[in-house]
């Protein structure tokens, strides 16, 4: 594993780094349900104490996984033989999701969060038909909305892009390769993107913000299009997966340090002195270490679990269904069990158990009912013909 750069072969860690990611991210939408901060419909009494390890798992979800989509992009693409095929298989399978996400499954998310504010009396149905598609905020709520698939936006805009450059002449995409392995060899894998990672936090963020609009949102873009592009390099690169492999340990441990002094910045009452500086720098260190260190364990990861399975394969399928439905669930469940006034720990208990019961029915069906599958992000499967004996 350490001799060789991840693209020889089907890489099953990575499948479960994957899988993993997502994982966490609908277990994180959940918290977002019961974590003092914003979101779309919140329960009635917030459990301080869940901020805690839902910071400890903020500053790197989301970056993992666009690192993770630009490794098998560049695979990907090699399977697909040109750019342009890879360009159309991108935006078939991202695009058809997107729309009916927003047209569909995202729809019942702002009438629930509307409700709730009690912004909006009527029915969904009035709303989805009449309301939905005003183009506007009115009512406080940007409508129609991509919610928690602009992640399918970005990864979209993002892949066309690097079918552009994988167009270029083998010269110019083999001195980018060399360029980003002389930048990412070394201390430099650990240090350049730290400094990016702060500056972004440090300058871009106070000043616009993350709007996940895709066209004005300059510090997503400077940390999700980093690491997708990261990743796209990564693939490639024996001298960087070798620098990984050797310091995942120490990369873990610094995440660890990373994260506790977030929490004493938090703690000791230097939330406004240290808010400028010492907080994003602790905020990028506990992200880019935990990714390579998530990365280095791909190695433990490659001798365990190197095996196909029924396991592996149902999930590896089934996360991206999981990953379009999930949040839709847990607002309409959390929204009910709120107005039903049982409480945080049945709260949980109800929206864990219904997101998981409801993302594996609409895998289920999806993937026996060959129109619903380009929906939720499955291929589409060939109409079999009887061939003679």
């Amino acid at each position: 594993m350490q001799q060789r750069a991840m693209h020889d072969g089907r890489q099953y860690g990575l499948d479960w780094l994957r899988i993993g990611a997502f994982g966490f991210l609908i277990l994180y939408h959940i918290g977002m349900f019961f974590v003092p901060w914003g979101w779309h419909v919140k329960t009635a009494e917030p459990v301080e104490w869940l901020r805690w390890p839902m910071m400890a798992v903020n500053p790197w979800r989301l970056s993992l996984l666009f690192l993770i989509s630009g490794v098998v992009s560049r695979s990907l693409i090699i399977k697909l033989a040109t750019p342009g095929n890879f360009a159309a298989s991108r935006s078939s399978r991202l695009l058809i999701p997107l729309l009916a996400g927003m047209l569909i499954f995202v729809a019942p998310q702002p009438w629930f969060e509307l409700r709730d504010r009690g912004a909006y009396q009527e029915g969904f149905l009035r709303f989805w038909l009449v309301d939905y598609l005003e183009f506007g905020a009115s009512r406080g709520t940007p409508l129609p909305t991509w919610n928690h698939l602009w992640f399918l936006a970005y990864l979209w805009a993002y892949s066309m892009i690097f079918s552009l450059l994988a167009a270029l002449p083998d010269r110019a995409r083999s001195g980018l390769q060399t360029l980003f392995d002389t930048l990412f060899s070394g201390w430099r894998l650990f240090i350049l993107p730290l400094i990016w990672l702060s500056l972004a936090r440090i300058f871009l963020l106070p000043a616009f913000g993350e709007t996940h609009a895709l066209v004005d949102d300059p510090y997503a873009h400077a940390v999700y299009g980093f690491a997708f592009f990261f990743g796209i390099g990564l693939a490639r690169s024996q001298t960087a997966w070798r620098v990984i492999h050797d310091h995942w340990k120490q990369c873990l441990a610094a995440s660890v340090l990373a994260f506790t002094a977030m929490i004493w910045i938090q703690m000791s009452g230097l939330w406004l002195a240290a808010e400028a500086v010492a907080l994003p720098v602790s905020w990028a260190i506990l992200a880019w270490s935990m990714i390579l260190g998530l990365l280095g364990l791909l190695g433990l990861a490659q001798s365990r679990f190197h095996h196909d399975g029924p396991v592996r394969r149902y999930l590896t399928e089934a996360i991206f269904p999981y990953y379009i439905v999930h949040q839709t669930i847990i607002i309409a469940v959390g929204f009910h069990l709120k107005q039903a006034g049982v409480g945080p720990s049945m709260e949980f208990a109800g929206i864990l158990l219904s997101t998981l019961l409801g993302c594996g029915l609409a895998y289920e069906l999806a993937r026996r009912t060959s129109w619903l599958r380009p929906f939720l992000g499955l291929k589409s499967v060939a109409i079999r013909t009887r061939r003679p004996a």
